[in-house]
């Protein structure tokens, strides 16, 4: 169906034309998918976008082939480049957010591809768009196709992307990074989707992904892609087996997992090299533990290792690099006293409407919450998008104001403090966003940003101390003190989210809540900031609430676990005890959900229906029961009581010890 042979794409910087995509080689067959794996920056994303001839004005096509279907597009007029795309070719964008139209509604941007590609127009179009929307797994679609892509969740924003690319029915669907902002229940819903349309359509599939349980699940081959070039192409069970570059044993090694809980991850050191600055051998050679003196001098070949298993690599290893041994003990409990309890707490937003803005109704974000952090131990709050973790976060740092309830800091009350001696307790805990270029200050360089805290909150005040104390943050990030000169632009995600722990710790706290800080780094990445936490947490006794979606990094990082469905915790316990034995059946279809990156596919899937209810309108009863195939009259008329299962276990269900 698509055959791409020997493609460099490049972008003119100055007087300088230089490659992003260097030689690159493959073919997709129909009802095939074929995974292009690797860090940010290594020409995925480019080399999709060459495909469907997208690329920005300063991209340029430099040489090569790409035949669809045996008509070459590389060579096709625009005009009819536009009827391919949408119809034939179609592509999910990375980032919804800039992708959508923002002063379209969502049911004119899917009815432009129906009108388009498939002359489709009033109540027919209406009906496919509401058949679009049911099939990528929106509720109440009437109300949706009417609405902006600001009122949509982020998650919900990438399955109208979904549903405007599969709109056209697509011979060949190129989805960049699909899942990557999702719940791990969305994308389940999304995966199995892609995969029903694939089987039913014979639909090609280029899928661009760092996620390696994604590929494991959705693969029939696999390229891994590092600083323009392919360096290993294999059939899905050959690769899983044994891959055989350096490169991609290190992203398997960086994987967080229960096994390796008490150690440092393998990190891979560096970043993937600058288009300026292409070494002249091997360009993996500078940060592979492998490399030898000829592959800094001389480019490798490609070698076949396995029936349909090639490698690029001057010495590919035989094998898979060993996996670690017993995990190491866990600190002790540290359950006789907490740093930081909340209890009861309730975050509520008024909604408001007329010209007199009178309050009809709120919005229940955070109804009645209670936990625990004790000191030098991580909290793991998990949950789907929507359900209420960030603002808890926030309520805690009395960032926003709680409804109700009590937050206590090392026995002294927060709720109601506010000037100088709500300062003085914030000196105790900080925040990490989720973002690092949204929360970081564009106009300061990071030093300022870094030394901002410390001047504001009195504790460094003298110019050399607080720049030696800034040198001594970033060193402990494993940043160089030179860059306390450049600014956020200037940095990859990962340093950015570097510079954002930096900036939290200047205050010497002893409480950090870090919301989602990993979610959009590569596996290489995320392993340097969960090291770098785990180090902190070592060395300093920081206590954590690790804000995520990510049940690997729980499984790695946390100590305790608690649940979260629409505003309240519905299950909690030591972190062994919830990931391994999960009583509240939302937990266990969280779990469930999860792609692990390996063959056997994990147990039965749990396949939740629908959406998680608006928190302006819980249902009455348990809070789940709409989506839990075990209710019965009593869930739906009485919310569960929190029921100890053990000292450090507790589950709000009606039926805690069943199973599904």
């Amino acid at each position: 169906m698509l055959e791409v042979k020997d493609l460099r794409l490049g972008f003119v910087a100055g007087r300088q034309t230089q490659a992003a995509v260097d030689g690159i080689s493959f073919a997709i067959a129909q009802g095939e998918t074929f995974a292009l794996l690797g860090e940010s920056g290594c020409g995925k994303s480019v080399t999709a976008q060459g495909i469907l001839r997208l690329l920005p004005s300063a991209g340029r096509v430099l040489g090569g082939s790409v035949r669809f279907g045996g008509e070459e597009l590389l060579t096709l007029p625009e005009a009819a480049m536009r009827s391919l795309r949408g119809a034939r070719m179609a592509m999910i964008f990375q980032e919804p957010a800039t992708s959508l139209n923002p002063v379209l509604t969502v049911g004119r941007q899917i009815g432009e591809v129906l009108e388009r590609h498939r002359a489709l127009t009033g109540e027919p179009a209406r009906r496919r768009m509401l058949e679009l929307l049911r099939q990528v797994g929106i509720a109440d679609g009437e109300r949706r196709l009417g609405e902006y892509p600001f009122q949509l969740s982020g998650g919900m924003k990438q399955r109208v992307m979904i549903a405007i690319a599969l709109a056209g029915e697509p011979e060949l669907l190129i989805a960049d990074e699909p899942t990557t902002a999702l719940d791990v229940t969305v994308q389940a819903q999304i995966l199995d989707l892609l995969a029903a349309l694939q089987a039913e359509r014979g639909m090609g599939m280029l899928l661009i992904t760092h996620d390696l349980g994604v590929v494991a699940r959705m693969a029939h081959r696999i390229g891994v892609m590092y600083a323009g070039e392919l360096v290993e192409a294999a059939g899905r069970e050959s690769f899983f087996a044994a891959p055989r570059h350096p490169y991609a044993q290190a992203l398997f090694a960086a994987l967080p997992d229960v096994s390796r809980r008490g150690r440092q991850l393998a990190s891979i050191p560096g970043q993937v090299p600058a288009l300026a600055a292409m070494p002249a051998g091997c360009r993996f050679a500078g940060r592979c533990p492998q490399a030898a003196a000829i592959c800094h001098e001389q480019p490798p070949a490609w070698r076949s290792v396995a029936d349909g298993h090639a490698v690029r690599c001057h010495a590919p290893a035989t094998a898979s690099p060993a996996e670690p041994g017993q995990p190491a003990a866990m600190p002790a409990s540290g359950a006789g006293r907490h740093l930081l309890e909340a209890a009861h707490l309730k975050v509520h937003f008024p909604i408001r409407k007329g010209i007199l803005q009178r309050t009809v109704g709120h919005v229940r974000a955070v109804d009645d919450v209670s936990l625990a952090i004790a000191p030098g131990r991580t909290l793991a709050l998990v949950g789907e998008s929507g359900c209420g973790k960030t603002t808890v976060g926030k309520a805690l740092l009395q960032l926003i104001p709680p409804t109700a309830g009590s937050v206590t800091l090392a026995g002294g009350e927060l709720v109601g403090l506010s000037g100088q001696r709500l300062r003085a307790a914030r000196r105790r805990m900080q925040m990490v966003f989720q973002d690092p270029f949204a929360s970081l200050n564009p106009r300061l360089r990071v030093g300022e940003i870094i030394a901002e805290g410390m001047a504001a909150l009195g504790l460094e005040k003298h110019p050399a101390r607080q720049a030696a104390a800034v040198a001594a943050l970033l060193r402990q990030v494993g940043l160089p003190a030179e860059a306390a000169e450049r600014f956020p632009h200037e940095f990859s995600g990962g340093q950015r989210q570097r510079v954002a722990i930096a900036r939290a710790l200047a205050v010497q706290p002893e409480l950090l809540i870090c919301d989602e800080p990993t979610s959009a780094l590569d596996v290489s990445v995320q392993a340097q900031i969960l090291n770098l936490l785990k180090t902190l947490q070592s060395e300093l006794g920081v206590a954590y609430l690790f804000i995520t979606h990510n049940f690997a990094v729980v499984e790695y990082l946390a100590h305790e676990v608690a649940v979260m469905y629409l505003g309240r915790i519905v299950e909690r316990g030591e972190a062994d005890e919830v990931l391994r034995a999960p009583r509240h059946p939302y937990t266990q279809a969280l779990l469930s959900a999860i792609p692990p990156p390996r063959l056997d596919g994990g147990g039965q899937r749990i396949r939740l229906d629908g959406e998680a209810p608006s928190p302006a309108n819980p249902p009455p009863g348990c809070h789940f029961h709409p989506r839990c195939p075990q209710a019965s009259d009593l869930c739906r008329r009485q919310y569960p009581a929190m029921i100890p299962l053990s000292a450090t276990r507790a589950v709000a269900c009606h039926r805690p010890a069943g199973g599904w």
